[in-house]
């Protein structure tokens, strides 16, 4: 049927980048949301708002209508428009158009705009950059597997800094101000560790002086596992995937030979 075969087409360009005037589409989706964010952030400025206001919510309510829609025809497009709108990206294309709206009837509810700032995630899809498609997928998976690990790993730095905070009360406390309480030496050992060192509380005594110095090194040592740990998970779950968007269930992260979706079984677009 025509009405399927339009449909088919608008899919292909406005949810992947196999085609010339998908990838186009994106860009320019792309560029427009890139002037819709530099426009929410001159608004704030008092003296661009006062000098170009009108013009900027002129561009505000064009982009806003080109986004509405753009949203419309991907509810249209897709098999399943209620997933889609459910989905993160869904919600996302919302709530990038929600804020112009509200703002007629709620003051400054146009700043919440920046929210588009999401949709550039889109960039790792448009420009086909296979090894980036799905890594935001792939460090939450990585994540997830690696949870008890970093978990056992949270536990043990936990205990570390109280032992080590407990021990720098005993050391710096009564002659340092800093260290009056084993909770601000805690604080103290955390902050530390974690190589922030704000240097509000610091060590005064020669020994103090050393275990802090011994603290910060190991702190490199420490913040090297959690890295190690989700790497690991990451690596395992790396794969060869495409820019294919299923029209029944509007997700994405398939191999590049894929015909049909992995999560639902429908057909993707040859």
């Amino acid at each position: 049927m025509p009405d399927t075969s339009l449909r088919h087409r608008i899919h292909e360009i406005i949810f992947e980048a196999d085609t010339p005037a998908g990838k186009f589409f994106d860009v320019a989706l792309l560029a427009l949301i890139c002037l819709s964010i530099l426009v929410v952030m001159l608004e704030s400025v008092s003296e661009f708002n006062e000098n170009y206001g009108t013009l900027f919510f002129y561009i505000e309510w064009f982009l806003t209508i080109v986004f509405t829609i753009e949203y419309g025809l991907r509810l249209w497009v897709t098999i399943n428009p209620v997933r889609y709108a459910l989905s993160f990206y869904g919600i996302v294309d919302v709530l990038a158009i929600l804020p112009s709206y509200l703002a007629l009837f709620l003051a400054n509810a146009q700043y919440f705009l920046i929210i588009r700032i999401l949709r550039l995630m889109r960039v790792f899809r448009i420009f086909k950059l296979g090894q980036y498609l799905t890594e935001g997928d792939q460090l939450m998976k990585a994540i997830a597997a690696s949870r008890n690990k970093i978990s056992v790993f949270l536990f043990v730095v936990t205990i570390l800094v109280i032992i080590i905070g407990s021990f720098m009360y005993l050391l710096e406390g009564g002659s340092n101000a800093g260290f009056s309480s084993i909770p601000r030496s805690v604080y103290w050992a955390i902050v530390t560790i974690t190589t922030v060192g704000y240097g509000d509380i610091t060590p005064q005594t020669r020994v103090g002086q050393f275990v802090s110095a011994v603290v910060m090194i190991l702190g490199y040592a420490i913040i090297a596992v959690p890295t190690g740990i989700v790497t690991t998970e990451i690596i395992n779950t790396k794969k060869d995937v495409s820019t294919q968007v299923c029209r029944y269930c509007s997700r994405e992260g398939h191999t590049s030979d894929a015909v049909y979706c992995k999560y639902c079984g429908g057909r993707l677009n040859p």
